[in-house]
């Protein structure tokens, strides 16, 4: 086997060290363009998982890097002239320089022959002469831009900028500063890599970063390996406080964004992408080294693995794409969190870290509580109620009503109606579901007139005979348990007259005489194969706004206690709030004010025959997932609206607008939408989408993402979902409250094995590590860097 490597960073030396190191007899050449002594960057920083594998791949190469780690468990958050820590994490870091020298070393031992101030030849040339190359040449690869095309190349450029610095301040825990200036809010990122240095990275958003003047300082040509250094020293006089006289030191260090890669393919014949010339991920969430040293562990196995190179490079990617687009997924939750960090101003600074902690949906509640109890206790007691409850069992007051949970059953269709009425199933749902402990269940998705309709099989709320089962079927529910329950009204407009869905999730449009025609704000057909709409006149508005009305007033007879109007999802009122499916030229067509217009229009007919008392909850898309839809600005200002016209809380779902739309579908993936009103608006939220366990409902709750949090496909997995979250947690008060004829099974039954008690085996047990470690540098000797100017 003979294997050429583009690029002598860690990434690439790694793999070679370890190709060379299984295989002796295979050929390794390594091309580096720099010198093998330039310095470029600061620190790096490793998992206890990535540090596992390096220790089993290679003893040496660990033993060298364990003998200088920098390591730590502490966060320190500075926020609002407060400092919050939280501990039980676990680091380790190193000068990536450093790093560099020892994987020089090892290939040298190995006999990996390395190019030093090499230019790499032609990569089709190399690929012509060797059975495989790895690319591993960076986040600009010149190998990826050769075949943009053939590897799929997405690059995601953001608008923070920031800057990579180190300082003579060491740190003794990963720290996060955040300072309010007159600009906006400046972040920093730093930690320890050695016993001299950290790594300093100074971040702002792009409109802080014009208002502080830094776009004049930084508006020329750098010459490469130039800094910024006007800039540098500017960050310098902002963070004083926190340097304690030390200095900021510069290493090529300018003002760049990120640019988050993704191909759809790594590899291309016998050529390779590894590293950041495959995937990038935000550094406030990995390092990208770890993410390279982890890909050539788990490439050199496949070479050795699999019985051909083509074999080698699919199963490499088999088994590293996942890993890799999990981390993308969190440190997108993450870079976005920072891109909106100033929405969070004022928050409590208790909560403030919590939230901080918790950004890319990687770290929960029930995690941070195992690493640091204290820390989450005294978060729940400056955000809580005081009561010592999980946040979920928490109550909320929404309008006159008193929920004594955060829990809700999101509207859940069964379509078992017939003509429109609800059957013994939707009341055996509703009923298993209400006594299930949620603080609020709704009933699902009833149409106000019959061609409001999504299909034939939805429940309806348009005539006397579907008032009084639903009357019966709340009755009977009250038999059993006091838990309030809401239905959710809705014209299916342009999303009606089609068949049950199916596994997909999709109605297929009915033919023939079982359909009918569908109103919309527009004569757009949802997708291709379907019928157009008619275009809804002003006549047929005021028809429709006087229809919710009358299904409002008969919710209210039937003995609801909350309405949710459906102004999502596509269905009629949706329709009017998209660009993409508004194209009306009239008075409720064109901008946002006017695509409101019907949309309040009918949430004023509702409000004024809804009591005050009993809450009236609107759901919104608050994105189209498709280009030129509604955009994070317009749906704040929607919400805004629907507040002003009577809506008591918004419950922020997304999509399903146009049949087109490409969602980043993910765990939680929609709470970031009510995040982002809750705290624009100061309007309660929901938050939907993807919430499958309490750890997530705990986290989203006392960050201050949302006031409730909905469990759909959860509470039909389990309708007892809500109680066996109690059970679990060990809570039993008033927030999860028991059927009594069910007391008996609150708590979880005993499983095979559940009486052992294991019999003590050491002589003297291990103690247990401390929550909090600091780093405490060891002064080894070694002097400090000729720049050292602290």
């Amino acid at each position: 086997m003979r294997i050429a490597v583009i690029g002598g960073g860690p990434g690439g030396l790694y793999t070679a060290a370890l190709a060379k190191q299984l295989s002796p007899e295979w050929e390794v050449v390594v091309w580096e363009r720099n010198a093998r002594d330039a310095a470029f960057g600061f620190g790096v920083v490793f998992s206890d998982e990535t540090l596992s594998g390096i220790a089993q791949a290679d003893p040496t190469v660990f033993a060298a890097l364990e003998a200088e780690f920098a390591r730590w468990s502490d966060i320190d958050i500075h926020y609002a002239g407060r400092l919050r820590t939280s501990g039980g994490h676990g680091f380790a870091a190193l000068d990536r320089n450093r790093l560099r020298e020892i994987l020089q070393q090892r290939c040298a031992e190995l006999g990996v022959e390395v190019h030093y101030g090499t230019p790499a030849p032609p990569v089709a040339d190399l690929s012509a002469q060797y059975d495989l190359v790895v690319a591993a040449d960076g986040v600009r690869s010149q190998t990826r831009a050769a075949y943009a095309d053939e590897f799929g190349v997405h690059l995601d450029e953001r608008t923070c900028r920031y800057m990579w610095l180190a300082t003579d301040r060491v740190f003794e825990a990963f720290t996060f500063i955040v300072e309010e200036c007159d600009f906006g809010v400046l972040q920093v990122h730093a930690y320890p890599y050695d016993e001299h240095r950290s790594t300093f990275i100074v971040e702002m958003e792009e409109d802080a970063w014009r208002r502080g003047g830094f776009a004049e300082l930084a508006d020329r040509e750098f010459a490469r390996g130039e800094s910024d250094e006007a800039s540098v020293r500017r960050c310098e006089e902002l963070l004083a406080d926190h340097l304690d006289g030390c200095r900021l030191i510069p290493n090529a260090s300018r003002w760049i964004t990120f640019s988050t890669v993704r191909t759809a393919s790594w590899s291309r014949g016998n050529i390779v992408l590894l590293g950041d010339a495959a995937h990038t991920a935000h550094f406030s969430i990995g390092s990208g080294t770890k993410l390279a040293m982890e890909d050539a562990l788990a490439l050199v196995a496949g070479l050795h693995e699999q019985p051909t190179v083509a074999e080698a490079l699919a199963a490499y990617e088999a088994e590293r794409r996942p890993a890799v687009e999990s981390v993308q997924r969190a440190a997108q939750a993450s870079l976005e969190w920072f891109e909106t960090i100033g929405r969070y101003r004022g928050q409590d600074p208790d909560q403030f870290a919590f939230n901080l902690l918790t950004r890319s949906r990687r770290v929960t509640y029930g995690n941070l509580r195992a690493r640091d109890l204290g820390f989450v206790d005294a978060v729940d007691a400056a955000v809580g109620d005081g009561s010592g409850a999980p946040p979920m069992f928490q109550p909320l007051r929404l309008a006159g009503l008193r929920l004594r949970n955060r829990v809700v059953v999101p509207p859940l269709a069964t379509f078992t109606a017939v003509e429109g009425v609800p059957d013994a199933f939707e009341q055996a749902q509703l009923t298993t579901q209400a006594l299930g402990g949620a603080g609020l269940v709704f009933a699902g998705m009833t149409a106000v007139s019959p061609e409001g309709r999504a299909s034939l099989a939805c429940p309806g709320l348009w005539n006397d005979r579907q008032t009084a089962a639903w009357r019966d079927i709340v009755a009977a529910v009250r038999e059993v348990t006091d838990t309030p329950l809401g239905i959710q009204l809705t014209h299916a407009g342009r999303r009606g007259s089609t068949a049950v869905p199916g596994a997909d999730g999709v109605g297929r449009p009915l033919g023939g005489e079982e359909g009918w025609p569908t109103l919309a704000a527009s004569a757009l057909a949802w997708d291709a194969g379907y019928p157009a709409p008619r275009e809804a006149t002003p006549g047929d508005l005021t028809a429709v706004a006087r229809d919710f009305a009358a299904a409002a007033r008969r919710a209210l007879h039937a003995g609801f206690d909350v309405l949710e109007l459906q102004f999502g999802h596509g269905h009629l009122v949706s329709g009017f709030l998209s660009p993409l499916t508004n194209r009306r030229s009239d008075a409720y067509g064109g901008d946002l004010r006017n695509r409101l217009r019907f949309p309040c229009e009918v949430l004023a007919a509702v409000r004024a025959v809804w009591p005050a008392a009993k809450p009236l909850v609107v759901r919104i898309s608050a994105t189209d997932w498709a280009a030129n839809g509604t955009n994070e600005a317009e749906a704040v200002e929607i919400s805004r609206a629907l507040a002003d016209a009577g809506a008591d809380a918004i419950d922020v779902s997304t999509g399903e607008v146009v049949a087109h739309q490409r969602p980043a579908y993910g765990r939680t993936y929609q709470t970031p939408y009510a995040d982002l009103i809750r705290h624009a608006t100061g309007v309660p939220t929901v938050a939907v989408g993807a919430v499958s366990s309490y750890d997530d409902v705990n986290s989203i709750l006392l960050a201050g993402r949302a006031d409730l949090v909905a469990v759909g496909r959860g509470h039909l997995y389990d309708p007892q979902w809500t109680l066996h979250a109690a059970a679990d947690q060990g809570y039993s008060g008033p927030g999860a409250r028991w059927p009594e004829p069910w007391q008996a099974g609150s708590s979880r039954p005993p499983g095979p094995r559940s009486d052992r008690v294991p019999p003590r085996l050491q002589l003297l047990r291990a103690a247990a590590a401390p929550v909090h470690r600091r780093w405490q540098p060891r002064m080894l000797g070694r002097p400090a860097p000729a720049t050292a100017s602290c």
